[in-house]
């Protein structure tokens, strides 16, 4: 059996038990197995992101490959630099993101508080989605130099 379709089987085995538990404690009440559901979420994670980072460590030569129309051992500039241009826009949105959401929230509050100051808290957010911008135009430049 072939690493990757043991890492695929292992990690479809982990949705599939998931969302059966889901179905389960959705219909017979999670009020009394909350300490189970808990455990057993922290165990699914504790093994899913693991064998999901084990099958992009085994697919990525291939995904380097078939970037670059070379053999699977032959690795070359141009397919890490898409991967490159791909994690600097990825990382970039989902920080960007994540700024988003907690400077608006912040900012929802301040502008209930006083209403006066609503153009302020719109420059923060603004700066919080420039992050994004940037990373797009990293990869850009990135895959313009390819």
């Amino acid at each position: 059996m072939n690493v990757l379709t043991f890492i695929t089987i292992g990690t479809a085995l982990l949705v599939l038990g998931t969302i059966s538990l889901g179905v389960y404690f959705n219909y017979h009440g999670c009020d009394a197995k909350q300490v189970k559901l808990k455990r057993f979420l922290k165990l699914n994670l504790s093994t899913f992101i693991p064998m999901l980072a084990a099958a992009l460590i085994v697919m990525a030569p291939g995904v380097v490959a078939a970037a670059t129309g070379g053999e699977p051992g032959g690795m070359t500039d141009a397919g890490l630099g898409y991967i490159a241009a791909a994690l600097s826009t990825g990382l970039a949105c989902v920080g960007a993101g994540y700024a988003v959401g907690v400077v608006g929230s912040a900012a929802l509050g301040a502008v209930s508080e006083d209403p006066k100051i609503l153009g302020k808290t719109l420059i923060f957010v603004g700066l919080a989605e420039g992050v994004a911008i940037y990373g797009l135009v990293i990869s850009i430049m990135i895959i313009g130099s390819l």
